[in-house]
């Protein structure tokens, strides 16, 4: 007899999905692209979806019987619940002291499941709640973090203020000494073009210089 294939409905083991995204793979192009979104309907958990349904579903929608009414406080039905979940569990224990295997037992477990049921509804309205809370506590989070860095950052930057004004206290105010080793750069090393103008205007040719000597000696 031929060996019935198995497939296994659950995802490959995460170290078989990793070497796929290994870095010669990914030079080559070759690692697995994601998913596209689902835009249509979809099982989780072997239960049908549609994208468009709510993010709570109503119990109607789930062929559940409603207990509690359509406007109602859910701290108050929650309360509720528990002490039926409680008060429905005590009978259910004395229903398996008392017969066992009487019809009860099965008729108490469905009413057990069915106040669960509502229970996990309740609480899962809070979902966008918390949510929101979430969010709101990180962004808290960021705020106050940026605010410190920016606190730290001024803290910074006034004592490098300091730092610099007590730097330039420390410097001498010039006085009369220093004043007079102050040379002008300007009178001793004048520029090449004027250093050519003043030897062309007072320097004179060889022969004149020659002449000059000779008349000076006479």
């Amino acid at each position: 007899m031929s060996e019935t294939a198995q497939v296994s409905s659950l995802p490959l083991p995460p170290m078989q999905y990793v070497t796929l995204f290994s870095e010669e793979n990914s030079k080559r192009g070759r690692t697995p692209r994601p998913p596209p979104p689902i835009t249509d309907n979809y099982s989780m958990f072997g239960n049908p979806y549609n994208t468009d349904d709510a993010v709570i579903r109503p119990l109607e929608s789930q062929n559940i019987r409603r207990l509690y009414p359509n406007n109602y406080d859910h701290r108050r039905e929650l309360k509720k619940l528990n002490h039926s979940i409680t008060a429905s569990f005590l009978d259910l224990v004395d229903i398996c002291i008392r017969n066992p295997e009487s019809e009860a037992r099965a008729t108490k477990i469905d009413d057990i499941t069915l106040l669960f049921i509502h229970m996990h509804h309740l609480v899962n309205e809070f979902r966008p709640h918390q949510a929101r809370e979430t969010l709101r506590v990180m962004l808290e989070q960021q705020k106050r973090q940026r605010l410190e860095i920016a606190e730290r950052f001024r803290r910074h930057f006034d004592k490098s203020v300091e730092l610099v004004q007590q730097a330039v206290s420390t410097i001498p105010e010039p006085s009369e000494t220093n004043i007079k080793l102050l040379i002008d750069i300007e009178r001793v090393q004048p520029s090449e073009g004027n250093a050519s103008n003043q030897s062309n205007e007072d320097g004179c040719a060889e022969e004149d210089r020659v002449l000059c000597q000779i008349i000076d000696s006479l």
